[in-house]
């Protein structure tokens, strides 16, 4: 058996640039310093492929931890077709939109004080109950402009929601006519705040009806790729679509601090998801294994500092 490329010793200097510190940790090429090169590499040739169809699952609390302008600005760059996300954080994100903030904390702290001052822990992340005071009020006033009677799909929903907004992960969507799926929704601050609705209205959210726009764009992708930011419902929701077409994925990155080697999809390698037809025999697939907060960034700032070139 042949060795490889040589080990290259990173230099890091003053100065440098993201993108020149992601190529050192490629020149080094071990471990995770070298999956997030070689992500890198896959993302920047999937954002340049213009018939690709890109998606992007976002799990985990990223919106509490600031990295919810990443995403706001890779949809203003027109980097996103399509955006699946959980319902906590798009929760977040109507918080942060209509004025109220996550703050700074620590995870050594007593909880049963926090919870009798009426403050709700993110491990190190701070949100008063009074962000979910005003979020409720927004929340109802949207409901109710809807049409009794109608019926919506949360797409549709998340669409009217986002036109309501000043900012954020789903005013840009609504924007850019960017979809955003949600099908764990009832899962969420969102979805208590629509069963409180229901209870004296008829308008019906009905999850089955996202099905037909998401598989229409799954079936007249010519190509398509995947930035996968966490696992969980996202992930797999992203995955499944191509499982009713004749292709699958060409090009996938995944962000995730989860083993494989307990059986949960956040955790499973890309390589296992080919096995299924999800990702193509011959597609670029790379997983970075991580804090998202940490390789997200990296990744982004670096692949943008390329196409900026």
């Amino acid at each position: 058996m042949e060795c490889g490329d040589a080990v290259v010793q990173a230099k890091i200097r003053p100065g440098m640039t993201v993108g020149e510190l992601v190529e050192e940790m490629g020149k080094s090429g071990a471990y995770n310093a070298g999956s997030l090169w070689h992500a890198a590499n896959i993302y920047e040739e999937m954002l340049r492929d213009s018939e690709a169809v890109k998606f992007v699952g976002l799990a985990g609390a990223m919106v509490p931890a600031g990295m919810g302008g990443i995403i706001s600005d890779l949809i203003d760059l027109g980097h996103v077709d399509v955006l699946v996300s959980t319902g906590a954080n798009l929760t977040h994100d109507i918080i942060e939109a209509i004025g109220c903030s996550h703050y700074h904390g620590t995870a050594q702290c007593d909880d049963v004080m926090l919870h009798d001052e009426e403050i709700n822990r993110i491990y190190d992340v701070y949100l008063p109950n009074e962000a979910f005071v005003r979020f409720e009020e927004f929340m109802q006033g949207i409901f109710s402009e809807l049409p009794g009677g109608s019926t919506l799909s949360i797409a549709d929903l998340l669409h009217t929601i986002g036109t309501r907004l000043p900012g954020g992960i789903l005013a840009k969507a609504a924007a850019h006519d960017v979809p955003v799926y949600c099908p764990a929704i009832q899962d969420s601050m969102i979805g208590l705040q629509y069963w409180l609705f229901d209870q004296t209205h008829s308008v019906t959210i009905d999850a089955f009806r996202d099905m037909h726009g998401l598989m229409d764009r799954c079936f007249s992708a010519t190509r398509a790729g995947a930035l996968l930011i966490g696992g969980g419902v996202p992930k797999n929701y992203i995955f499944q679509s191509m499982l009713m077409t004749p292709g699958g994925f060409d090009y996938a990155v995944q962000l995730t601090g989860d083993r494989p080697d307990l059986g949960g999809l956040s955790g499973a390698t890309l390589e296992e998801a080919k096995s299924w037809g999800k990702i193509t025999g011959e597609a670029r697939a790379m997983t970075v294994y991580g804090d998202a907060t940490i390789t997200l960034p990296l990744l982004v700032a670096a692949v943008l500092e390329r196409m900026g070139k």
